[in-house]
């Protein structure tokens, strides 16, 4: 069986620069692109737990690989550089309920 994270980030690490580029340039498009991925795994049936952990694993390669791009990224990417796995795992959560809003 594949390894969700690393597929997460091949995903990631497989999209174009301009694209990257297009999400990571407003915390709009970041909401928007995680709204986008939320609908998707809720059409498939995940559960808000499942999406939780795919926002984690964003978030965890976004820390690793991009620099932020915006004051609102940056609060985000220091918050989850001093976080703990739980209180990761809670943020990441609050991210998915935030992206759903937003879509709203």
């Amino acid at each position: 069986m594949a390894d969700p994270k690393r597929q997460a980030e091949e995903k990631l690490e497989n999209m174009s620069p301009d694209k990257k580029q297009e999400i990571l340039e407003s915390f709009d498009e970041f909401q928007n692109y995680l709204n986008d991925k939320i609908q998707k795994g809720e059409k498939l049936g995940l559960s808000e737990e499942h999406l939780a952990k795919g926002a984690e694993r964003v978030a965890e390669y976004l820390k690793n690989h991009e620099e932020p791009k915006n004051s609102e990224e940056k609060l985000l990417q220091e918050m989850w550089k001093v976080s703990d796995d739980d209180e990761k795992h809670k943020m990441a959560h609050t991210l998915v309920k935030l992206a759903k809003k937003e879509g709203n």
